[in-house]
């Protein structure tokens, strides 16, 4: 999927506040020859909430592997550019380097222990934090950002609904105290009503734990509702960003992404294929 000329390439611009994290000119290679992304370039502030827009297979999740460190399980390797996390980098390196970092990844398809009840779920997330800290303060303070949780803290993972084990991933990833905390597709398989929900949960945590939340999604409109910046991927690229109200406002994000186009398309899906330019990198 293209979007139209309209859309071009935008340089990374500097966002507003010092960067906790910094990606530059990234290119990622699957079994050494296949390009997956390229020259992707994004920031993302302190305390601030950055979403990464695109569809399936526009490079989003590649670029979340690299900047956690699981290329390798896929056979992929950075190629070019570099990751660098509050000023040192950490391009290449293996996934538990990068989490003492304070680089936490909650993966698509809410991974969790089925069998385990919620409260042991958690107690292995804290379990696995070599930081000292209040178990049963930090638990309590969880169930209070998500109710629905407290009400089944003794009920088995496995039983849960898909929203609520969205909820216990998240908190997983909490209770290995984050100063990034990196969502990859919230909005995977939930009703809106619940997505809405939970992006409300996540400006809430930002806010209670004071830590940066980069956002990877599919469901623009209800990302760009809560980011402070967003990115647009397509084809392994970073083809526009800006501020939400930037995004909003752009005729081609309102008709591809954000399901308004003015004349009666509902989504990107449904424009023709002759209204898509063939010169969409400009």
């Amino acid at each position: 999927m293209a979007i139209t000329a309209g859309l071009q390439v935008s340089p990374t611009r500097e966002i507003e506040g010092s960067a906790i994290l910094t990606v530059a000119n990234l290119e990622v290679v699957y079994s050494r020859v296949i390009v997956a992304v390229q020259g992707v370039s994004l920031k993302v502030p302190e305390h601030s909430i950055v979403t990464v827009l695109g569809t399936n297979g526009a490079g989003k999740s590649t670029t979340v592997r690299a900047i956690s460190g699981f290329l390798p399980v896929d056979d992929a390797e950075i190629r070019k550019g570099s990751i660098h996390f509050r000023g040192q980098s950490i391009g290449g390196l293996p996934p538990y380097q990068i989490a003492r970092f304070g680089i936490v990844l909650v993966p698509e398809r809410r991974k969790i222990f089925e069998t385990l009840t919620v409260w042991d779920n958690l107690r292995i997330a804290h379990v696995r934090n070599d930081k000292p800290s209040n178990w049963n303060q930090q638990a309590e303070r969880l169930f209070g950002v998500f109710p629905a949780l407290a009400a089944r803290r003794e009920q088995l993972a496995g039983y849960l609904s898909g929203g609520e084990r969205q909820m216990l991933a998240i908190a997983q990833g909490l209770l290995c105290d984050p100063k990034l905390l990196i969502v990859d597709e919230l909005s995977l398989g939930l009703a809106p009503n619940l997505v809405h929900d939970l992006m409300e949960r996540i400006q809430q945590l930002r806010h209670e734990f004071g830590i940066s939340i980069l956002l990877i999604e599919q469901d623009a409109l209800s990302a760009i509702e809560i980011a402070d910046y967003g990115y647009i991927m397509e084809g392994g690229r970073i083809v526009f960003e800006g501020s939400p109200e930037k995004l909003r406002n752009h005729k081609d994000v309102q008709e591809f992404y954000l399901g308004s186009g003015g004349d009666g398309r509902t989504s990107y899906r449904e424009v023709k294929q002759y209204r898509r330019s063939r010169r969409w990198w400009g």
